[in-house]
C-alpha cells in the first residue's frame, strides 16, 4: 500500500501506434530517470538517437554507434512522450519530488482492432494500450548515512 503513495500513473487506451514499436520504446525508457527518458524521446523525434530494437528486428539495418539494429519510431515516441508528461503532472498533483522520479514501469498491450477501408479485403488499424508508472527514488535518511559512516570508521580503527 505504501508503494501507491509514491507512484503516479498515466494510461493511454487504443492509441493509434504500432504495438511492436511501443514495446521497443517501453523497453528503452524503462528504469530511466524521467528527465532522461523525456530527453531521449525528444532526440528520437529529432532523429538524433535511435531506439535499439532487440525483439522485433528481422531484416533491420544497424544504426550509428554500438547499438546494432534500431529505428526512429516517431508516432510511438510522440504518444509516449505525451503520456510521460501526463504522468509527471499526476505526480506533481500528488506532491511527489520531481527530481527523484524515474520510470518504474512502461508497458504496451495490444488494443482493440478496428476495420479500415480496403479494396477486396478488410484492413485492421493498429491500436495499442500503453501504461506508464513513475515512482520516487527512496532517499536514505540522514540517520542511516551517519550510521554507515560510523560503521566504516569502526572498521578502519580495528
Amino acid at each position: 500500500m505504501e508503494m501507491k503513495q509514491h507512484t503516479a500513473t498515466a494510461r493511454g487506451t487504443n492509441l493509434g501506434i504500432s504495438w511492436k514499436f511501443a514495446v521497443e520504446v517501453a523497453k528503452f525508457i524503462q528504469g530511466r530517470k524521467l528527465t532522461n527518458a523525456k530527453k531521449i524521446l525528444g532526440e528520437v523525434l529529432e532523429k538524433k538517437t535511435a531506439v535499439p530494437f532487440t525483439r522485433y528486428n528481422m531484416d533491420l539495418g544497424h544504426k550509428r554507434g554500438p547499438m546494432g539494429p534500431g529505428r526512429y519510431p516517431m508516432k510511438a515516441a510522440e504518444e509516449i512522450l505525451s503520456l510521460l508528461n501526463s504522468a509527471e503532472m499526476n505526480a506533481n498533483n500528488k506532491g511527489l519530488d520531481q527530481d527523484s522520479l524515474f520510470v518504474l514501469s512502461a508497458m504496451a498491450n495490444k488494443g482493440s482492432t478496428q476495420m479500415r477501408a480496403g479494396r477486396h479485403r478488410g484492413r485492421h488499424a493498429k491500436r495499442t494500450h500503453f501504461v506508464v508508472i513513475l515512482a520516487e527514488k527512496e532517499k536514505k535518511s540522514a540517520e542511516k548515512k551517519e550510521q554507515n559512516k560510523t560503521k566504516k570508521g569502526e572498521k578502519k580503527t580495528k
